[in-house]
């Protein structure tokens, strides 16, 4: 069984316009939700042995923020995952050891939400896979597992969604909710 976590990077800033895409950092919001995110990964179980995360500033940032409650993954930061898309990141999971079990990937939209979607089974069903269809927000988290031994054997449509975590589904990651 291999578990594969997605994790979209938190919110950023956009105050600075004199900065790169790949230069932007979070903005307030987003270091409220990612530790948050993180924290609530960890309640569900869900820690990672390995991250492989895009170079930008806002996954870096990101990462460090939740890095507290991940345990102590391996972590790599990969040129390849900035704005990567969907083909890029399966590929980029296959290539992962198989002493990995659980691998979590740092990453950006479009890619990672038409990759969550490309990844769920049919068998996944209830709420989360409405609420993965529907949007995939800043530092959201899609958890998904597969009945396999191998990474190169992940592929389309074998993944069984388990979580799909928003930071409003969180009390204390949006200050303008509590």
């Amino acid at each position: 069984m291999k578990t594969l976590v997605l994790l979209r990077h938190a919110k950023s800033s956009w105050d600075d316009d004199t900065l790169s895409d790949h230069d932007r950092p979070l903005a307030p919001r987003g270091r409220r939700a990612a530790p948050a995110i993180a924290a609530r990964l960890r309640d569900v179980g869900v820690l990672a042995d390995f991250v492989l995360s895009s170079t930008s500033v806002r996954t870096r940032q990101t990462l460090q923020l939740a890095t507290d409650h991940l345990g102590a993954p391996a972590v790599e930061f990969e040129e390849s995952l900035y704005l990567a898309g969907p083909g890029r990141l399966l590929r980029t999971t296959q290539e992962v050891p198989d002493s990995v079990e659980t691998l979590m990937l740092v990453g950006h939209n479009p890619g990672m939400h038409e990759f969550a979607l490309a990844l769920v089974s049919e068998d996944s069903s209830g709420r989360d896979v409405g609420r993965l269809e529907a949007k995939y927000p800043t530092a959201a988290a899609a958890v998904f597992e597969f009945d396999v031994d191998r990474w190169a054997d992940i592929a389309p449509g074998r993944g069984s969604l388990q979580h799909f975590i928003r930071p409003k589904d969180l009390p204390n990651a949006r200050r303008d909710r509590l």
